[in-house]
């Protein structure tokens, strides 16, 4: 019995919190850096008041300093310094800021970058059987955007997190040496404060995740129209396609408003509760300073102290609503990051050499759905060097087929070996490089034509890449490009012309110069003059090479030395050209339908897929 594919399972992780210091760990120095900072920037903070405090009650009523000091000092002396400490001060304080907010930023970017690049790396570990099950543009988003989140918990959460508390403490024990009752009751705003969390903390967590959620649904729309904006265009469905990335858009924005609703809602709670608790200290306060239980100075300090205090427990509570739209961000990345490899990494290394090239299927199965089966029980050996042409209809199983063997999906049952080896034994970055392949659609980077023939061999020299180009029958059209080699393709290869595209992608092949070729529908694109070229110069190529070719087109299967016929996920026939014309079977029947005997491609077409 065929069993079910394979789907990534989620493993148990550690909360968003302790993932993130662990982001910050590698950093540590730098982020003791920055408590330092805030240390002595709370510091002086706490300094802030008591230059008025003198001017007020020693400069202006004559009472003592409130610090010991054994000189004696004029009015006009003590109000200059007094003046001078204040500047003095806030000059400290602005510039500690800024070092403090540069360094804040420095540290959150890095983390930003680390965690960018272990997502960007692992999604390219993750199988192509993920990759279809996710929209590009909602993983585009989750690299692009999300990964910012790490940076709002730390700079924009912790570390203000952390300055408040300790401004909220220095400032509490200084208000509580000069009036405790009133500290007590300046403090009596936290329980309400704490209640609005309780109310608020469950719906705005939902509500960024909501709106998350909705904006990687813009991005996923947008890359959508963009990769086939030719299809758009050829079937006039512009205005489809606009009412359809305007309500996805909509929606996005309604997330957005209805996040940002909650969040001013909590801060105006929050501002309307700090502000009933600064009216009644002042209340309560005026009060004590009438009746002589406090000085006018020491009323103005704790009058400062107390909106200097809200400020701390304020961005304590406001916070909140940050910590909530950035923790959905960094659970959205670990949510990638918890995807296990569902194509695990083997042990075992080919030798510098590299392989003989002996493949074979053992009774292998293997499908896409969880119960569809693509192909049942193939069972195929293909000699080191030899050249097999893998035929049939298309939905066969031919690209399938072949695909297994670089590991692009691991089987349902049965096994792919390479060299006598079961090729999940091997390292995959290893197996991948015995294997050159020219695959459908063809691939174009937008970069220069040079780039894009040397992709598999970045270190290739130029004469290298020139030889891949004339094998490929490419040089020509290279020599009337502007730049020549140099000549940077445009984006998805519009520059180029789809038998030059094809040609881009075989010259990329040539130059692998792998024990191993892969070639699917090597020609199709290619008109019959061209085509009789590269099967010329893909015939020099292959030589000593095991090669692999899909073909629709059995015009480009002649010189193969053996032909393999698949119907609906099973071998039907296989033998040389000639063999399986003699026999007057499938492959006969289809050839004869394709040279136009049986009425051409379409009788062809109808012949695979009868009963």
């Amino acid at each position: 019995m065929i069993r079910r594919d394979p789907r990534p399972a989620r493993v148990a992780s550690r909360s968003p919190w302790a993932r993130t210091f662990a982001y910050v760990w590698p950093h540590r120095r730098q982020f003791l850096v920055l408590i330092g900072q805030i240390i002595v920037i709370s510091g002086l903070e706490l300094l802030k008041p008591w230059p008025l405090k003198v001017i007020i009650d020693s400069v202006l009523g004559g009472a003592p300093l409130p610090f010991a000091w054994s000189g004696e000092w004029s009015p006009s002396v003590l109000l200059g310094a007094s003046c001078l400490a204040l500047v003095l001060l806030y000059v400290l304080i602005a510039g500690l800021t800024i070092a403090n907010n540069y360094t804040g930023i420095r540290l959150g970017q890095r983390m930003v970058s680390d965690l960018r690049g272990e997502l960007y790396g692992h999604l390219h570990r993750l199988s192509l059987g993920f990759h279809g099950r996710r929209p590009v543009g909602d993983l585009i988003y989750r690299v692009t955007a999300d990964t910012f989140a790490i940076q709002t918990l730390t700079t924009n959460c912790v570390l203000p997190l952390v300055s408040a508390c300790i401004l909220l403490g220095g400032m509490a024990v200084v208000m509580a040496r000069l009036d405790w009752r009133l500290t007590i009751l300046a403090l009596g705003v936290c329980p309400a404060l704490l209640l609005l969390i309780a109310r608020l903390n469950t719906r705005m967590s939902a509500a960024a995740t909501h709106a998350r959620q909705h904006e990687s649904e813009v991005y996923s729309v947008v890359q959508r129209a963009m990769s086939a904006i030719r299809v758009i265009q050829a079937f006039s469905s512009e205005e489809r396609e606009h009412r359809r990335f305007m309500d996805t858009s909509e929606r996005s924005l309604a997330a957005s408003l209805h996040l940002y609703t909650l969040q001013t809602v909590y801060s105006g709670a929050v501002n309307l509760t700090i502000a009933a608790g600064t009216a009644l200290v002042i209340w309560v306060g005026a009060r004590h300073a009438m009746e002589g239980q406090l000085s006018v100075g020491e009323l103005v300090v704790f009058v400062s102290y107390l909106a200097a205090l809200y400020g701390p427990i304020n961005s304590l509570f406001q916070v909140w609503g940050v910590v909530q739209a950035g923790k959905a961000g960094v659970t959205r990345v670990f949510d990638i990051l918890d995807v296990e490899r569902d194509i695990p990494d083997g042990h075992r290394v080919f030798p510098v050499e590299g392989a003989t090239g002996m493949v074979a299927w053992d009774d292998v199965s293997f499908g896409y759905g969880s119960d569809r089966a693509v192909l049942k029980n193939v069972t195929l050996h293909v000699r080191a060097g030899e050249k097999v042409a893998i035929v049939g209809a298309t939905g066969a199983g031919k690209s399938t087929l072949v695909s297994l063997l670089p590991r692009f999906f691991d089987t349902w049952s049965g096994r792919v070996s390479l060299d006598g080896v079961d090729v999940r034994e091997y390292q995959l970055a290893s197996l991948r490089r015995q294997i050159a392949m020219v695959l459908q659609p063809p691939i174009i980077f937008p970069t220069t034509i040079r780039e894009n023939i040397a992709f598999g061999r970045p270190d290739a020299s130029d004469e290298e890449i020139r030889e891949a180009a004339r094998l490929a029958c490419l040089d020509t059209s290279i020599a009337r490009m502007p730049d020549g080699y140099d000549t940077v393709v445009a984006e998805q290869g519009a520059s180029l012309s789809e038998g030059e595209k094809q040609r881009v992608t075989i010259a990329r092949a040539l130059l692998r110069d792998s024990p191993i070729l892969i070639l699917d529908e090597p020609t199709s694109a290619l008109d019959s003059d061209t085509e009789a070229t590269i099967m010329r110069a893909l015939d020099r190529l292959t030589a000593g090479r095991t090669t692999l070719i899909i073909a629709h087109r059995l015009s480009t299967v002649r010189r193969a030395d053996r032909i393999v016929v698949l119907r609906d996920g099973s071998v039907l026939e296989q033998g040389t050209f000639d063999e399986l014309i003699e026999q007057r079977g499938v492959f006969a029947s289809l050839y004869f339908a394709q040279s136009g005997r049986w009425g051409g491609e379409e009788a062809a077409e109808s012949f695979w897929r009868r009963e």
